[in-house]
């Protein structure tokens, strides 16, 4: 699910090596700018949480965006800082996770009434999300952090259809989010299934393609 790359930083002339291969071009640096990023991001989910819980949708909308607009962010501040970390990769999809969670559970306490006739659309969303992590996990043993070209294009689509659910607006932009959610998801899967070892920031499954298959 939505996905940003990181950047690598050298500090005050300190050099730093990578935990692994397949984190090659990263640092163990943990305190960089796109990292705080994703911590308020990850954090800001349960106060997004909170304020559903008090029944203030205007507020709930305005955090979630401004907590959107973090993932954008910190993408283009790792590529103008420079600061790709091994944490980084990781940290952003943790927050993304935790903020598509409170995305749902704050619309069901909100608008659960106009959601639960969106169950044939909110289902295939959230099932391929869990089916694709759990994949993750089982072969490599963390969390996929691929952030592809269409979980960042997924993000703009939620964030939109988000805005249509507390407007009162059209319920198409967000049935086109959680469609383009679960296409999303299966390309997760489908990149689990194919690569030979986990790898951040794929882009696409054509990445994987395109890529001489080994087992190093």
């Amino acid at each position: 699910m939505v996905d940003d790359v990181r950047g690598t930083d050298a500090h005050d002339g300190e050099r730093e090596a990578p935990s692994s291969g397949d984190d090659e071009g990263r640092t163990t640096r943990v305190l960089t700018v796109p990292n705080f990023l994703c911590l308020i991001r990850l954090l800001g989910s349960f106060v997004l949480v909170a304020i559903a819980c008090t029944g203030n949708d205007r507020h709930f909308l305005w955090l979630f965006v401004a907590l959107t607009m973090t993932d954008w962010v910190d993408g283009k501040l790792a590529i103008l800082l420079n600061q790709r970390t091994v944490l980084g990769a990781r940290l952003d999809s943790w927050a993304d996770a935790t903020l598509y969670a409170a995305l749902l559970a704050g619309a069901l306490i909100l608008q659960g009434a106009t959601l639960a006739a969106e169950a044939a659309w909110i289902i295939p969303a959230v099932a391929s999300y869990a089916i694709s992590t759990l994949a993750g996990f089982w072969k490599f043993k963390r969390w996929p952090s691929y952030h592809t070209r269409a979980a960042k294009t997924s993000w703009f689509l939620i964030l939109a259809g988000a805005v249509c659910l507390f407007g009162g607006w059209s319920l198409w932009p967000l049935r086109i989010a959680l469609a383009a959610i679960a296409l999303t998801n299966l390309e997760a899967l489908l990149i689990t299934i194919l690569s030979p070892s986990w790898q951040p920031d794929i882009g696409s499954i054509f990445r994987v393609l395109r890529t001489p298959q080994s087992n190093d």
